[in-house]
């Protein structure tokens, strides 16, 4: 081993997280030299990637340049599929760890890299040594991302769904969507005056939106459950005041699970916003495929709680119950945030309840059998917020209006597709 290589490995290693809005110092700034060779790496890379032709994988710095490993779109689904799942060194986990950890590679794993895939490095050359410092390194590793694929095996993603939206007029629809975008914005600006940062991002799947956020703290996952209440609170506060079809009545739903994020083109270059597809997503779908209007689900998930970043050992994988029980605990952090004028003086989440066969309380779990025959476990979620003055807000459906056929027209009880265990 000689010295670079160290060297690499330590600037590899000490490189931190992405950070964002108070979270950056207004003393990290990047040099002209630098940003120089930060549109230089850009301007090579938009070439190289030709129009989505190709992405990168991977990179490692040089005295004067960068190495990248560059294949074709489809390389990625061809190489996985070379070499059975059963492997336990099988060609897909290896491209789903490439892909889910940092793309700045010491010098020799960059080539273990290489070989193992088959790939002859690329050379880009910049006209300046490219700085070891950490803003400099999080803006090529954010630069790389664009240009490449990357897959996240643990994080919270929310879906919004408008019911029966497509009955109604484009006026309507367009109106209702941009409701349910304030709902949004507003829910992040109230936490983030309690110093609570989601940074936050959606697509929009015609008649709502998949929401998630960026950030892969410990509380991240949790955060995004408090932006779920809020943005449901202000949905059902404006309902109240609003007339005609312009706010809409949702479906929602949150889950745990993986996901594979990518930039699309748009026109010559690839877009500012990430795209996201994977496991999570398509659970959620098939949630709000059977929910009713105005229910929440939440999805049967297994997730591991640590107390601090990068702490070991974590603590045991808690599951949909220990979360909420977990969120219901930090909910203590809402009290005070303004609802309609009046503030938030408690907060309680819950699944529906139900008596197992010795009369004990236990939640009711239910099983979603899609139109492809595949099932998943999900549990109705029922959330209650009271203000300082008294004021009640009652989220979701209840167990009465699960278990009255009459509760919605376009249901019956059960729902087809639909199924109950008690937890």
């Amino acid at each position: 081993m000689n010295v670079a290589t160290d060297k690499i490995k330590t600037w590899a290693a000490e490189v931190p997280r992405v950070k964002t809005g108070k979270q950056q110092s207004s003393g990290e700034t990047i040099s002209i030299v630098q940003r120089g060779n930060l549109k230089a790496l850009e301007t090579t890379l938009r070439k190289q990637w030709r129009l989505g032709q190709n992405i990168v994988l991977c990179w490692s710095p040089t005295d004067n340049g960068i190495l990248v490993l560059l294949v074709p779109h489809y390389f990625l689904g061809n190489y996985s599929a070379a070499q059975s799942h059963r492997d336990e060194n099988c060609n897909e986990e290896f491209i789903r760890q490439l892909i889910s950890v940092r793309r700045c590679k010491p010098r020799e794993e960059f080539f273990e890299v290489a070989t193992r895939l088959g790939v002859s490095p690329t050379f880009i050359k910049l006209s300046e040594p490219l700085a070891e410092e950490p803003k400099v390194v999080e803006s090529v590793e954010q630069i790389i991302k664009r240009y490449g694929i990357s897959y996240v095996s643990n994080r919270a993603v929310l879906l919004f769904d408008i019911a029966e939206f497509s009955l109604y007029t484009p006026f309507e629809q367009a109106s209702q969507l941009n409701s349910l975008s304030y709902s949004m914005n507003s829910a992040y600006n109230k936490l983030l005056a309690r110093d609570i940062e989601i940074n936050f991002a959606r697509t929009t799947t015609g008649d709502g939106y998949y929401v998630w956020n960026r950030g892969l703290s410990p509380g991240s996952n949790e955060d995004l459950f408090f932006f779920l209440l809020l943005v449901l609170a202000d949905n059902s506060l404006a309902r109240q005041a609003s007339k005609g079809n312009t706010v809409p009545v949702i479906r929602s739903a949150y889950h745990i699970g993986s996901h594979y994020e990518l930039y699309q083109a748009e026109g010559i270059n690839p877009t500012l916003f990430s795209y996201i597809v994977g496991d999570v997503t398509i659970e959620l779908a098939r949630m709000l495929d059977l929910a009713r209007p105005g229910q929440i689900f939440i999805g049967d998930f297994s997730v591991g709680l640590q107390l601090q970043e990068n702490e070991s050992p974590e603590l045991p994988p808690a599951k949909t119950e220990e979360f909420l029980f977990r969120c219901n605990a930090a909910a203590q952090k809402l009290q005070g945030i303004p609802l309609s004028g009046e503030k938030i003086a408690r907060v309680e989440c819950q699944p529906s309840m139900g008596l197992d066969e010795d009369g004990e309380p236990v939640a009711r779990r239910f099983h979603l059998t899609d139109k492809h025959g595949i099932s998943r476990d999900a549990f109705n979620l029922q959330l209650e917020i009271e203000t300082e003055q008294g004021r009640e807000l009652h989220l979701g459906l209840s167990g009465d209006e699960l278990d009255n056929p009459l509760a919605d027209k376009a249901h019956t009880r059960p729902a087809k597709g639909v199924s109950e265990t008690l937890a």
